[in-house]
């Protein structure tokens, strides 16, 4: 299941990476750009990351889980920030930064 995951969220990171890229260089602040760009970073990383999961010879459940998590909740709340222009949502990304954080932990410990 977690390849399945991380290539779906792998490719879903490329293509949110070539849409900031194309798609909104002209049509957002180069601060929101730089956002979108940190997320799109953050998620191509932790999606190779649950390739790591995959491979583990125990699978660890936990820590799919929580990347998973994080990369919703991290880059998913700076996509809508960008997009929405809602300053908000930047307080929701630290939740998913822990997530991340905590997924790489449970990464470690086999979990």
């Amino acid at each position: 299941m977690w390849w399945q995951i991380a290539g779906a969220l792998g490719a879903l990171a490329v293509m949110t990476g070539a849409f900031g890229a194309h798609g909104l260089e002209d049509k957002v602040t180069p601060e929101r750009l730089e956002t979108w760009r940190t997320a799109a970073h953050y998620h191509l990383v932790h999606a190779v990351a649950l390739g790591l999961v995959a491979a583990h010879p125990e699978t660890p459940k936990w820590a799919g889980i929580l990347f998973t998590a994080g990369i919703l909740v991290f880059a998913g709340s700076l996509y809508l920030l960008v997009l929405l222009d809602k300053g908000w949502l930047g307080a929701i990304t630290p939740i998913g930064g822990l997530c991340l954080i905590a997924g790489w932990i449970a990464l470690a410990l086999g979990r």
